[in-house]
């Protein structure tokens, strides 16, 4: 495993900047925003001029791109908003390969209209898993198209809410092309943080099989965490490791929920971890 780092971690006047920013901290592999490239993360319009001018900013610094954000709100009240957010999808995923990636990274949705990382008791209701269903079957015709991979996180306010759900969809779906985002700090419902190692370790049986990307933040507690940076908080990483390591997976570790400033503590923090699981 290596260290890499969502690119929008740092803010830079051209993607340029943000590049340089990450190789002074010795990572080169990262999870690329489109926000990098002076544009939304999810944006209407994108050409493959840019599209190349950027990739020739990634390859002279010698970077992987391991995957693409491409998140929205999957389950959105509003199917107006919804049909956006596959459009968008769609256009990411016809310049993928330009940027030198074939991982596209989702967000399963909540109900909640204005912000998809915050729960509501819709979220497991069966017409928002009917309307996940019927999102995903959209992204996934989209993936064959461009012969892409989705990623999919379990996450405790959205509605694949946990590793039991993720793993529900992948049956339902059975498309090879839809994977697992892996994050050890988003899988605790409230009251559970005592029972770490127990819920871990139903994460990556039920899941470690189809794990395309590893995420590295930390948690201050269980239920809706917040998001601290990687070491800053109460995640048994030294068991989440040993666990991606069993898995058999062997790509970046992506930092992100970090300041410009916390990125060289979190860098020798997970160094130091790697090391000792070696």
């Amino acid at each position: 495993m290596e260290i890499g780092i969502f690119a929008r971690t740092f803010e830079a006047p051209s993607l340029a900047g943000v590049l340089d920013a990450v190789t002074q901290h010795g990572i080169r592999r990262i999870q690329l925003n489109i926000s990098s490239m002076g544009r939304a993360d999810m944006p209407d319009g994108l050409n493959a001029a840019a599209c190349r001018k950027a990739r020739q900013e990634i390859d002279a610094r010698n970077i992987n791109v391991d995957s693409l954000s491409a998140t929205y709100n999957m389950i959105h009240p509003d199917p107006a908003a919804r049909a956006h957010g596959i459009s968008r999808l769609a256009l990411l995923a016809s310049h993928a390969a330009e940027l030198g990636t074939d991982l596209l990274t989702l967000c399963t949705g909540t109900r909640n209209p204005h912000n998809m990382w915050q729960d509501h008791p819709q979220n497991s209701s069966p017409e928002a898993w009917s309307d996940l269903l019927a999102a995903m079957e959209q992204a996934l015709a989209l993936a064959e198209e461009h012969d892409v991979r989705l990623g999919i996180e379990p996450e405790v306010s959205n509605v694949v809410s946990s590793p039991a759900k993720a793993r529900k969809l992948l049956d339902t779906m059975r498309s090879d092309r839809l994977t697992i985002v892996m994050d050890g700090a988003n899988v605790f419902p409230a009251g559970t943080i005592h029972r770490q190692r127990e819920i871990l370790d139903e994460a990556f049986h039920l899941l470690g099989d189809r794990i395309a990307l590893a995420h590295a933040k930390d948690l201050s507690r269980d239920g809706e965490a917040g998001h601290e940076a990687a070491g800053a908080g109460l995640l048994d990483y030294d068991y989440y490791l040993r666990l991606l390591r069993q898995s058999g997976y062997t790509g970046a570790l992506v930092l992100h929920s970090l300041t410009p400033a916390q990125v060289p503590g979190c860098v020798r923090f997970l160094q130091e971890k790697l090391q000792r699981l070696n």
